[in-house]
């Protein structure tokens, strides 16, 4: 017969610790822990308070602006933060004894064609330089990032005796006309390659050679493979070209002197400079309506921002 030995000398029995029973399907829940106040101020809600404050901080203007756009009066003495009367004069007087309807169409016609044509061959591009190897790579990208470290206002001396003597021979495209301002804006055409070859790199190469094997060309690829993944960056490129031109003052204030050839930027301007006191709740009317089409434009492309660069791309 087998003696069963014991534990030991000096060794203690540890009983079983009793199992808790499993209450449903995924086994018992722990306790919930109230967080105190100090401890959710701590971890969560200092991140709260930054957020408020730099909401109040980027409001504070733009309720300026609006109070000044309601305030009958309409000038610098009389415009407070909170409005104390509330009037459409500013609005109606612009509207009416204003050219604002051809100041808008003249910017909304500048943005729509400069930002085409920015992403476009800013595309175009950055697909070449991502895809492609040749000579002169390398020297062209750091060649495209010197060039943007200089401001356009740089060459503006050059580009107005340019299109001064372009205008001699070619009226439709010199200064002081639309065709001939929305051209100079192109001229920037690749001052979004950097970005938007960042995200084609992002994407697999595989897609590309699945697609050439099954006879694709290299415009069929960039059209019908790449440029549908690349939308998120596309929409911010275009959000970003649509504000810079938009808001674009110092060249247009030297090409377009024309009242019918002018854009919000240099007409509002106009209004502010002829008269900087009184003219003040007119100038916030204009400045109110021309950040409309900037919100409508940011809340449409957010749905593009926000989705994924190659969501549906690659089959699970």
């Amino acid at each position: 017969m087998t003696q069963v030995q014991g534990p030991p000398p000096g060794t203690t029995l540890v009983e079983d610790a009793p199992v808790a029973k499993a209450s449903g399907r995924g086994g018992g829940k722990a306790p919930k822990v109230k967080m105190g106040a100090k401890r959710w101020f701590r971890e969560v809600g200092w991140r709260h308070l930054v957020g408020v404050i730099a909401v109040a901080w980027a409001l504070f203007p733009v309720s300026y602006l609006v109070s000044a756009s309601l305030n009958p009066l309409g000038n610098v003495v009389t415009s407070t933060l909170i409005p104390q009367a509330f009037s459409l004069d500013n609005y109606t007087q612009l509207l009416d004894e204003q050219p604002f309807g051809t100041w808008y169409r003249n910017s909304i016609i500048v943005c729509a064609a400069v930002v085409f044509v920015q992403l476009f061959f800013s595309a175009l591009a950055a697909f070449a330089f991502s895809r492609f190897r040749f000579t002169g790579r390398r020297g062209g990208l750091l060649a495209l990032l010197l060039i943007q470290m200089f401001p356009q206002f740089l060459a503006a001396v050059a580009l107005y005796l340019m299109f001064t003597d372009i205008g001699a021979v070619i009226p439709a495209i010199g200064l002081d006309t639309l065709a001939g301002y929305i051209l100079m804006m192109c001229g920037g055409s690749l001052g979004q390659v950097w970005l938007i070859k960042g995200f084609f790199d992002s994407i697999p190469m595989s897609l590309d050679e699945a697609a050439m094997l099954d006879g694709a060309s290299h415009v069929q690829v960039f059209f019908r493979i790449i440029l549908p993944l690349v939308r998120p960056i596309l929409a911010v490129c275009g959000l970003l070209v649509f504000v810079g031109v938009i808001g674009e003052f110092l060249m247009a204030s030297i090409f377009l002197r024309d009242e019918g050839n002018k854009t919000l930027a240099t007409g509002l301007y106009g209004l502010i400079d002829a008269d900087r006191s009184n003219n003040l709740g007119v100038f916030a009317a204009g400045s109110i309506m021309t950040a409309i089409p900037v919100v409508l434009l940011f809340l449409y492309l957010q749905r593009f921002i926000v989705g994924g660069i190659t969501a549906g791309g690659v089959k699970g």
